[in-house]
């Protein structure tokens, strides 16, 4: 069974947020909406960057 939403739909605006965080101390101009003049190395370095972020949250909270 395929499932193309998102497991907790609340979690939308904080991921959006999180998003613009990591764009604005990356100093990638992300606007609200439609973002397709980015670059991919642009998008590319917002998504890896929470990647990063959210893995090193995890193993922190781990112990």
């Amino acid at each position: 069974m395929a499932r193309n939403g998102a497991l907790v739909p609340e979690a939308k605006t904080k991921m959006d947020s999180f998003k613009t965080e990591v764009a604005n101390s990356l100093n990638v101009n992300l606007k609200q909406g439609y973002n397709g003049d980015l670059t991919s190395r642009e998008a590319g370095s917002i998504g890896g960057e929470m990647v990063k972020r959210m893995i090193a949250y995890a193993e922190k909270n781990m112990h």
